[in-house]
């Protein structure tokens, strides 16, 4: 075989071994015309050995890694390279020095065309794998293919990066579903394989408490004596350990922040009172009506907020996933009927009934929404023992539909402004009982502004609401306020 190079006898014993390498090689001078080349490289470039030597490289590599070479006389390590056909080369491409002078370039290179396309394969399959799991999970959250799509995106991300799970915060009003978002995103951690199947999933409401003692005890644990009447116990963050800890109305931790900036940055808890650090692996995800960028520690907001996932309150929310969401909670009605009395409910909405229920504004979002659907559809049903027979159609009219549906107890911080409406209507809102839904609105506005129950009790006597403190404690924890 012709080589203009190498002429001794030691050059044809490594001609036979490079020309049986696996690996393509071309030799260049310092134009670029290929002085020497192996099987491999031909026929990759499919034609012969003798039709390269004497021509120029790009005639057969457009895109050659030599050409580097020659240009800046330096050396270039595993460059991907594309061949104009389509296949792909990792490339090694060198000076070629003789007696210390630059006379060409050398490439060594093979084919990795095959691996490509089977790690793209891998990848592609993962990838439908990864979203057919995400759909199949996140469907159940309406709108997750339409107006809250990169909300559902960002939160799959937040779980299922490569480099780890992300701690997240979830912000809306109340009602927009929250809480309903966490459990989902626990859901699709352990489907993915990010916690394990038995992981737990721990709620905590930081307003819950009215005494900080309390509530460091219970969300980071205590020792005996640290202070009075506490004894040995684990906190929520210990058992939420291997899981996700969810932190609803995240505002309201106050006190306590710097412990859970501990435990954010350390992945560590030390319980009040103790003198250990005790280990623990949580995915935190805070949720709050407020803005928390302005209620936490920067270095604490910083932390959690590595994931900002903002649900768009009901009024903002397209007409198709209202409807979405009604027939799906008129369904909900039906099942419940169903399952609970054996009764089997056919709900037919008058359609002037619907369009107002569907046109209405709802304050308290699509928890509000829920209830008046509720309400309305027992407007029009008969008690359970009234029913004659377990199989009733009714109809749902005008005069069904609550009269009011657009009240207001509190409006909740846009993203990033000042929560300016937060009174707006409250003191002229009137209770006609203590038992109805608004009064446990109204308990819960209070202590979203930090009161305790004896200040509750006395805001709410002056509304002629006589309710004690220790009523209203009892509430709170009734209500897991």
């Amino acid at each position: 075989m012709k080589n203009i190079v190498l002429e001794d006898s030691t050059s044809i014993i490594l001609d036979q071994i490079i020309q049986n390498v696996s690996e393509g090689v071309n030799v260049t001078d310092m134009n670029g015309n290929i002085i020497y080349a192996n099987e491999k490289s031909a026929t990759y470039a499919n034609t012969t050995i003798q039709d390269m030597l004497g021509n120029h490289i790009s005639n057969f590599y457009p895109k050659a890694v030599i050409l580097k070479v020659l240009d800046s006389q330096e050396i270039y390590t595993n460059i991907n390279v594309e061949h104009p056909d389509g296949r792909h080369y990792i490339v090694n491409a060198l000076p070629l020095i003789i007696k210390e002078q630059f006379k060409g370039a050398l490439a060594i290179f093979r084919d990795v065309t095959e691996i490509k396309i089977m790690n793209n394969k891998i990848t592609n399959l993962q990838e439908k794998l990864n979203k057919k799991v995400s759909s199949n999970i996140f469907d159940k959250f309406i709108g997750s293919d339409n107006s809250l799509n990169n909300v559902v995106n960002k939160a799959c991300k937040a779980i299922g990066s490569p480099g780890g799970p992300r701690h997240s915060i979830i912000l809306g009003e109340t009602g927009t579903g929250k809480t309903f978002l966490a459990k989902l995103m626990y859901e699709f951690a352990k489907s993915i394989g990010v916690v394990k199947s038995n992981a737990p999933f721990i709620e905590i409401n930081c307003a819950q408490f009215t005494n900080p003692d309390i509530a460091a005890a219970e969300i980071f644990g205590a020792t005996k004596g640290s202070f009075t009447g506490a004894t040995n116990k684990s906190g929520f963050i210990e058992k939420a350990n291997g899981g996700i800890l969810f932190l609803d109305e995240a505002h309201a931790l106050k006190d306590y922040q710097n412990l859970l900036l501990k435990v954010v940055e350390e992945q560590k808890v030390r319980k009040i009172g103790g003198k250990k650090d005790i280990p623990v692996n949580v995915i935190i995800i805070a949720a709050s009506t407020q803005n928390l960028e302005a209620k936490l520690l920067p270095e604490l907001y910083q932390r959690l907020a590595q994931y900002r996932l903002v649900l768009s309150s009901f009024d903002k929310r397209p007409y198709s996933e209202k409807e979405k969401i009604f027939l799906h909670f008129k369904d909900e009605y039906k099942k419940n009927a169903y399952e609970k009395y054996n009764i089997d409910l056919e709900i037919i909405f008058d359609p002037t009934a619907r369009e107002k229920l569907l046109n209405q504004k709802y304050k308290r979002n699509v928890r509000h929404f829920k209830d008046t659907i509720n309400l309305s559809i027992d407007n029009a049903t008969p008690l359970i023992n009234n029913f004659e027979d377990k199989k009733l159609s009714i109809i749902v009219k005008n005069k069904h539909i609550p009269e009011k549906i657009n009240y207001s107890l509190s409006t909740v911080e846009d993203e990033g402004n000042s929560n300016k409406n937060n009174q707006k209507n409250i003191e002229n809102f009137e209770i006609e009982n203590e038992n109805h839904q608004e009064v446990k609105e109204l308990i819960k506005y209070y202590r979203d502004k930090g009161y305790g129950a004896r200040k509750i009790s006395k805001y709410l006597q002056k509304k002629g609401i006589d309710m004690k403190y220790y009523q209203v404690s009892y509430r709170l924890r009734k209500y897991d306020l």
